[in-house]
């Protein structure tokens, strides 16, 4: 099973920490695929991002408040592109990994049939706000999620299962419609299928709304400064799930970065007891495949062990 790490960039179309999150990647690239949506291919510089573009026939037009093609563009992408693709995360250009490789690992392993997802109700006036027309639905269905979420490939299914069955057109062309839908519209659907209790309530990238940069954007971390680090320690030792963080300026201290995933937790991960769930599905199925090769050839080695008796007696 993999880890599908699906990338939205625009604006100058580049990673803003892409050498750390290459070399984040590598400890683990047995497991990690990586994709990238982007709006104008011409605008990629680097090599290693264009490795990993998704084709230009699956490139919609998006903008800040209308981002649900490229969501489901990449999902769908990264869904058929690799079958073993389990866990989906969705990413943007200023997104950066905040925990070690290991860590990682083991979360992936121990969360590999669920969703991570922070969710709830909309705390917002939904008849102020138009923000993804909840004004316009009924009660049960005004629900807010985190904009940056993972995903696991059942609930990428539902998604899509529910996206294109004709009674919700009505249901999805009201909510994207209103703007900023990828802060709700994930939460609606599984909850229209069923699936949003099975979601793990959590916030997986580390976001400081406390002090935004714009009234629809929040805080980007560019200096490092002493409430930089409070902030990230403390989102580290109160949520287990929390695995990157945005939104982090390119000039943002490589160093501080590193401390945090490299140093700032290696006593405890290194206790981490990390085991692949897969390993004795594998196990199994290898073995299965050998007794059924045994059970075809037993009767040809009778046969043939019979035949040579005779020859010698």
């Amino acid at each position: 099973m993999k880890i599908a790490l699906c990338f939205i960039i625009n604006y100058e179309h580049l990673l803003h920490k892409e050498d750390l999150w290459r070399e984040w990647i590598e400890p683990n690239k047995d497991i990690i695929n990586v994709y990238f949506y982007y709006n104008d291919l011409k605008k990629i510089r680097s090599k290693w991002i264009m490795k990993h573009t998704i084709p230009p026939n699956c490139i919609y037009p998006t903008d800040y408040f209308h981002v649900i093609p490229a969501y489901l563009s990449v999902l769908q992408f990264a869904y058929t592109h690799d079958e073993r693709n389990q866990w989906f995360c969705l990413l943007t250009d200023s997104c950066c990994p905040i925990i070690s490789p290991r860590r990682f690992r083991y979360l992936f392993y121990n969360y590999y049939d669920k969703t991570i997802m922070n969710w709830r109700k909309a705390w917002w006036n939904t008849e102020f706000h138009k923000r993804a027309n909840l004004h316009k639905l009924s009660e049960d269905l005004r629900l807010a999620n985190d904009p940056w979420f993972v995903l696991k490939r059942e609930n990428v299914a539902h998604c899509f299962n529910f996206i294109q069955n004709p009674a919700s057109s009505t249901l999805i062309q009201t909510v994207n419609s209103g703007g900023l839908a990828n802060e709700s519209l994930f939460a609606i659907i599984l909850y229209c299928c069923k699936q949003l209790d099975t979601v793990v309530a959590s916030a997986t990238h580390m976001t400081d709304w406390f002090r935004r940069s714009s009234s629809t954007s929040p805080h980007m971390f560019q200096e490092g400064d002493e409430m930089d680090i409070q902030f990230i320690e403390k989102n580290l030792k109160e949520n287990e799930h929390v695995m990157f963080i945005r939104k982090i300026h390119p000039e943002f201290p490589d160093e501080i970065l590193r401390k945090y995933i490299y140093d700032y937790a290696a006593e405890k991960d290194a206790l981490l007891v990390v085991q692949d769930p897969f390993l004795k599905m594998r196990v199994y199925y290898y073995a299965l495949a050998l007794l059924r090769w045994f059970v075809y050839l037993l009767p040809f080695a009778i046969a043939v062990g019979f035949y040579f008796s005779k020859e010698l007696y």
